[in-house]
């Protein structure tokens, strides 16, 4: 809950900043997780996945709202607005890692955080790593519109409505159906991997 709380609610700060007052007025630059959750995506399609007893755990926040044309330099305002998210979950993990290291140091560490410390270290950098991924509507996404040639951002970005059901169907249900049938087919690990292994390596090398 902190994470996606976290996450959501510095899109609509520094949307904000930039220009753009939407997630503002409507209380979603908010630290209060209720103002961010999506009852199928934080609620619904996690707790399936866990009775399940799936082999990845997939959910989303509720967007945050932002008009990208208030901005004060739309196209390299959209970056700063969709990085601020996996920034900020990459900031928590790096505060995770630092506590554990020095609950590591203790004679007598608590093992209720210490365990505490290591999930919310791997969830922040698994947000992170997910929400980077090259594809609308994940900020990753957003990144990489921004960047390419205008006339093909827009082209990409009109798929946009799509994008959402794809998403759940090719990196959720499909995996379900394929692991129901005995065939291991899990997307999501392999395209997070390599990414989530890069970014512990990075977080190790900055606490030292």
């Amino acid at each position: 809950m902190i994470a996606i709380t976290f996450h959501e609610a510095a899109h609509g700060l520094v949307a904000y900043l930039r220009g753009d007052d939407t997630a503002y007025r409507l209380g979603r630059v908010s630290f209060n997780p209720f103002k961010h959750i999506d009852p199928l995506g934080t609620i619904v399609i996690p707790g399936i996945l866990l009775l399940s007893q799936a082999p990845f755990l997939f959910g989303y926040a509720k967007p945050v709202p932002v008009a990208f044309e208030r901005l004060k330099n739309p196209r390299w305002d959209t970056i700063l607005v969709a990085a601020a998210g996996p920034l900020t979950n990459m900031v928590l993990a790096i505060i995770s890692a630092l506590v554990l290291k020095n609950l590591s140091l203790e004679t007598d560490p608590n093992i209720y955080l210490i365990e505490i410390m290591k999930t919310s270290l791997y969830t922040n950098v698994v947000l992170a790593a997910f929400n980077l991924l090259p594809i609308l509507p994940l900020d990753g996404g957003r990144i990489a519109v921004a960047l390419l040639p205008r006339q093909l951002g827009q082209q990409i970005a009109g798929l946009e409505r799509w994008s959402m059901a794809i998403l759940i169907g090719g990196l959720m249900i499909l995996p379900l159906i394929l692991t129901g049938l005995g065939f291991h087919f899990s997307p999501i690990s392999w395209l997070l991997e390599a990414p989530i292994k890069k970014l512990l390596k990075g977080i190790e090398f900055i606490i030292g």
